[in-house]
C-alpha cells in the first residue's frame, strides 16, 4: 500500500554524467545534492515542468565504481526516459527507503539488484510492466 508521507526533499538543476546508468538499462538524471542527505535507494517522486513521475531515487556515492562523490540519480519509472533533461530544473520528493547502498561484485549484481528495486518500485506505484 502506497504512503504518501514525504520523508525529505532535494532539487536542482539536471547535470551530465558519465552515462553509466543509461549504460546499465536505467537512464537517469543526475542532480548535485548536500553531502547531508541519508544515502540509500528511494521510492518517490520527480516533478519536472510541473508533472510528478514515480520514481527510483539513489542517493550516494557509486562505491561499486570505486567513486566517492555523493550526488542523486533519479530513474523515472514511467516517461521522460528517452527526453533530454540536462540544464532542467527537477524537485525530488522522497517517500520510502528500499535499501542502502552497496558495492556489488560486479555489474551484473548491480543490475540484478537495480531490477528487483524497479520491481518493487512499480508495486509501490502499481504500475503494470
Amino acid at each position: 500500500m502506497k504512503d504518501d508521507t514525504i520523508l525529505f526533499s532535494f532539487a536542482g538543476f539536471v547535470r551530465k554524467d558519465k552515462g553509466r546508468g543509461k549504460n546499465l538499462g536505467y537512464p537517469t538524471a543526475n542532480i548535485d545534492i548536500s553531502p547531508d542527505l541519508p544515502e540509500g535507494i528511494f521510492l518517490g517522486y520527480a516533478k519536472h515542468e510541473q508533472q510528478s513521475y514515480p520514481s527510483l531515487i539513489f542517493i550516494g556515492a557509486p562505491i561499486t565504481f570505486n567513486e566517492l562523490d555523493k550526488k542523486a540519480e533519479i530513474y523515472f519509472l514511467n516517461g521522460k526516459k528517452n527526453i533530454n533533461l540536462y540544464d532542467h530544473f527537477l524537485e525530488v520528493a522522497v517517500l520510502k527507503k528500499i535499501r542502502d547502498n552497496k558495492a556489488f561484485a560486479s555489474k551484473k549484481e548491480l543490475i540484478q539488484a537495480m531490477n528487483k528495486d524497479e520491481a518493487i518500485a512499480k508495486e509501490f506505484f502499481n504500475i503494470a510492466n
